[in-house]
């Protein structure tokens, strides 16, 4: 059977299933036009493996308890015993796909019904008797692998979801089977919560035979950013899953509880890439949009400035940020080095010309060759105020001699040094500074793309004891220019509040 004829008969056959459960139960299958899609392009010619990654409710469960049944019951492929596995992360929810697939057994005719054999005990298979014989299987990602298998058709369910370890080897052991019948793969999960996870690198990197599928709106938007919303759920336009209305409704509550709900909301609902375990947003994009200011209404580079910097490493970016205490003013650069260049950082890191657009607005630079070159970075930083002068600079303690190299390379030697710990004993103290500054609209700075990104990325690790320390909501994050201006600002505080010393009068006597 091609594999044009294939995804025909399989959207034709699941629309002949009645809905088994739901607001529409008992009314035949409606496809949508984002599962055709699905349907066609992994059933598509020279491909083995087929990745959707889509927003919690869009019928994902649903979609795979119906291809699961085409293909025990041949209307995928010709060939006789057919076997299918489906894999969930847990016997509760392979037990969901194993109740869909009855549900759709259910709605058959009773000529058809009469051809399965349902076991409910310890394994959960149903078993069909026409047509050359098929069984589908659900099993849990978290129990043993299955090795010996010859699958004509694997569905990965919730795969963002499942057990590092586990998950693996269970899915090397299905895909290891695949090549005996030709059997195809389907790897359906909403996004997992950072870029190593298996399944992020399924969509990021796939081999050759694979088809990707992802619904996965631009990093560091809104939460109730509604055209966003509709991007990771394309089935609230088509009657599939929540409504707008209660998308938009879930956003405005996670995000006034922030925390925890608000990145559960955005990996679950948004489909992005946020982790939710013991994490929590620096700051959400909302409040730092509220620091941005027209470039005719930033407050003047008045009073001392605090250099707050990060220094890169030998691939990644160094930032700096120039910040005023007295008036608030924040202006921040980011610098890579030449090799490679920002198309190819942009693409590697998952953000496409996001690196091409910041150079074009004057936020990002590069220097030296396949590193920065520190002192002549720190002076051309220093020189962006204007001949103002620096009344400190502000950076990480770790690296002490690095930054003492720079410092006397710029000309800087007699500048006070700051040393901060990016820990949970200044980490923590730091951040709180710096929100603190930010809500009380002691933080203005012109519209940055550069920081925009970097607080979209920037996440909050929470210990027992409710410290935070700044972290990557994805592993390819860039939150460099976001570091740097928190222990800037942060020190810009300490800086105002700390009491003036008044000179004492000589008295003679």
């Amino acid at each position: 059977m091609s594999a044009s004829v294939r995804s025909l008969a399989a959207i034709s056959f699941l629309e002949k299933l009645i809905i088994p459960e739901g607001k529409m139960a008992g009314k035949p299958v409606k496809l949508a036009s984002y599962q055709r899609q699905f349907i066609c392009g992994a059933l598509a010619p020279s491909v083995m493996i087929g990745c959707l990654s889509i927003g919690r409710g869009n019928g994902k469960t649903a979609l795979s308890a119906g291809l699961a049944l085409a293909d025990v019951m041949g209307e995928l492929t010709d060939q006789p015993k057919r076997e299918v596995i489906l894999a969930a992360r847990n016997r509760d929810q392979a037990k969901i796909a194993f109740q869909f697939i009855v549900g759709f057994v259910e709605g058959l005719p009773d000529a058809e019904q009469e051809l399965f054999t349902i076991r409910r005990g310890s394994k959960l298979e149903i078993e069909y008797n026409g047509n050359g014989g098929g069984l589908a299987r659900c099993i849990a990602a978290d129990g043993k692998s299955i090795l010996g298998g010859a699958p004509t058709l694997a569905i990965l369910d919730e795969r963002a979801a499942w057990d590092r370890d586990k998950g693996d080897n269970l899915e090397n052991a299905i895909l290891s089977g695949l090549g005996k019948r030709d059997g195809r793969a389907l790897i359906i999960s909403t996004s997992a919560p950072d870029d190593a996870n298996t399944f992020s690198r399924w969509l990021d990197e796939p081999p050759p035979g694979t088809y990707v599928q992802e619904h996965r709106p631009a990093f560091g938007l809104p939460a109730d950013d509604l055209e966003s919303l509709l991007i990771a759920n394309p089935g609230s336009k088509e009657g599939i899953g929540s409504t707008a209305e209660w998308l938009v409704a879930q956003a405005s509550r996670a995000i006034a509880r922030g925390g925890s709900a608000l990145s559960s909301f955005k990996n679950l609902n948004r489909n992005e890439r946020v982790s939710t375990e013991d994490r929590s947003m620096l700051v959400t994009i909302d409040e730092y949009l509220a620091a941005e200011v027209a470039p005719d209404g930033l407050p003047p580079r008045d009073g001392p400035c605090v250099l707050g910097v990060d220094l890169g490493g030998s691939r990644s970016m160094s930032a700096a940020a120039l910040y005023w205490p007295q008036t608030g003013r924040l202006e921040a650069i980011g610098t890579f080095p030449c090799k490679p260049g920002l198309a190819d950082r942009g693409a590697a890191d998952g953000v496409s010309g996001r690196y091409s657009e910041m150079q074009e607005r004057g936020e990002l630079t590069t220097m030296g060759d396949t590193t920065v070159p520190v002192g002549r970075w720190l002076a051309d930083v220093v020189a962006m105020t204007d001949g103002q002068g620096i009344a400190c600079i502000v950076g990480d303690r770790f690296r002490h001699a690095e930054f003492t190299e720079a410092m006397r390379a710029a000309g800087l030697e007699r500048v006070p040094f700051i040393w901060r710990g990016f820990g949970w004993r200044d980490g923590a103290e730091d951040i709180e500074r710096f929100r603190r500054a930010l809500f009380e609209g002691m933080v203005k700075t012109q519209p940055s793309l550069l920081l925009r990104s970097a607080f979209g990325d920037a996440i909050t690790l929470v210990d027992p004891a409710g410290n935070h320390k700044l972290a990557k909501a994805r592993s390819l994050g860039r939150i460099d220019a976001a570091a740097a201006s928190v222990i800037a600002v942060a020190e810009g505080a300490r800086m105002v509040n700390r009491p003036s010393r008044k000179s004492r009068v000589a008295q003679w006597v």
